[in-house]
């Protein structure tokens, strides 16, 4: 994929036709903004999500062996809806010789040959915000909607979310094509939503895009830190939403929180591939585009009279990247900060990291005692999402209090619960140079 920075082509331009510039991360980049779109208008011509998907993922792949060869064609979306439509009409055919799809595909040809007829969307037509909410939809489960965006609007192959997810292509396929029959079946429809819904399908698409990026900026399994794949893809579609939903305050945090954390992805990782803590980081190597841009963005919110989630962890993230080093953090800023974060969406993460938080501020002793009540209170140490990042941190606090045997103990129980091979590396690591 391309630079998440660089801006998405426009809605029906792209390079002129035979040209072969840009390489085939630039046609990737190109097929994964026009997706949507192309979704967007077989489902609104003939309904039927689940066939219309996959002949979209055979418009893709049409392209992604024609246009790198041929160059790639004056109106690329046109293209593509065209080798879509044709597809479709396959589609349909194939499913059943019953009257009601023969009707639709001899409808699909009629349109076809009639260029008066045909369903392509006006220019201005942008259905990326219809198609993420229809992913998101309430009949799904997180998973399920996880991966039907990242499949029909992000253009991934099912074996590239096989494996963001860790399972088999044969696995996650079922699990897609399940997710689209259950959308048949709940009788959701290709439309916008109401106004006493929006709220709450705008919240599950936040929640499913900030959980693509989490998994993409430190994977729970394999050998790599991160998965860059998924993390470009988030903030693309973040892009996408935010341009479509410019004056949403939320949607412009989570576009920021993901800007200001992807800015020091270069640092995490040394030389060979181990990781280096938030302290340790070389600040020249964090991104200053991505800084600016993500401070730029909770800058223009931040003076809203509602304050949400996504624009407090903006902010947050915003106070780290404005420190030249570690010593001038304003970490007191950040435990309120993260204090005002519990109030407002009390999960077992946040209040983790609010432990953290306050023991930069405040002391290790204090960290300690804070994570001690918590744990007493809500149980930090036995939630599958802190489980291990608890012992991680107690490790952590335990070392700067001088408790060496007693983070060795911590670090070498943290190393057991994690799949992750490079994280599970520096907590032993850790461990072995206190013991």
């Amino acid at each position: 994929m391309t630079d998440p920075r660089r801006p998405a082509p426009g809605a029906g331009g792209g390079p002129s036709a035979g040209t072969h510039g840009g390489a085939g991360t630039d046609v990737e980049h190109l097929l994964r903004t026009e997706a949507p779109q192309v979704l967007g208008a077989l489902v609104r011509r003939f309904g039927h999500f689940d066939v219309a998907e996959d002949a979209v993922q055979e418009a893709l792949l049409a392209a992604s062996r024609a246009w790198p060869v041929e160059g790639v064609p004056e109106n690329p979306r046109s293209w593509l809806i065209r080798i879509g439509y044709r597809r479709m009409v396959d589609l349909l055919r194939s499913e059943g010789a019953r009257r009601r799809r023969e009707q639709e595909a001899g409808a699909a040809e009629l349109a076809m040959r009639e260029p008066a007829r045909r369903a392509y969307p006006p220019p201005e037509t942008d259905d990326s915000l219809t198609l993420l909410l229809l992913c998101c939809h309430p009949a799904l489960s997180t998973t399920s909607q996880v991966a039907l965006t990242l499949r029909a609007v992000g253009g991934l192959t099912t074996a590239e979310i096989a494996h963001a997810h860790g399972s088999t292509e044969g696995t996650m396929g079922t699990r897609i094509s399940r997710a689209k029959q259950q959308l048949a079946r709940a009788g959701a429809r290709f439309t916008p939503p109401t106004d006493a819904d929006r709220h709450d399908r705008m919240a599950a698409v936040t929640r499913v895009l900030y959980l693509i990026f989490n998994e993409g900026y430190t994977a729970s399994a394999g050998a790599e830190l991160a998965r860059v794949d998924l993390t470009r893809e988030a903030i693309r579609l973040a892009r996408m939403l935010h341009a479509s939903l410019p004056d949403d305050a939320e949607v412009t945090g989570l576009l920021a929180l993901m800007l200001l954390t992807e800015s020091r992805r270069a640092a995490r990782t040394g030389r060979d591939d181990e990781l280096v803590p938030l302290d340790e980081q070389d600040r020249t190597r964090w991104d200053p585009d991505l800084i600016r841009a993500g401070t730029a963005l909770i800058d223009s919110v931040w003076n809203r009279r509602e304050v949400g989630p996504y624009q407090l962890q903006a902010a947050i993230a915003a106070v780290h990247a404005g420190a030249a080093s570690p010593e001038s953090t304003d970490w007191p800023q950040i435990a309120a900060l993260y204090l005002w974060l519990e109030r407002l969406h009390p999960t077992a993460p946040v209040r983790l990291s609010r432990v953290v938080a306050v023991a930069r501020a405040y002391g290790p002793a204090r960290g300690l005692a804070l994570l001690d009540d918590l744990n007493r209170r809500f149980r930090l140490d036995q939630e599958p999402l802190t489980r291990q990042r608890e012992r991680a941190v107690r490790a952590h606090l335990l070392e700067m209090t001088g408790d060496a045997s007693g983070a060795v103990t911590r670090y070498r129980e943290a190393a057991t619960l994690t799949d992750n091979q490079v994280e599970r590396r520096y907590l032993l690591h850790r461990a072995d140079r206190l013991g």
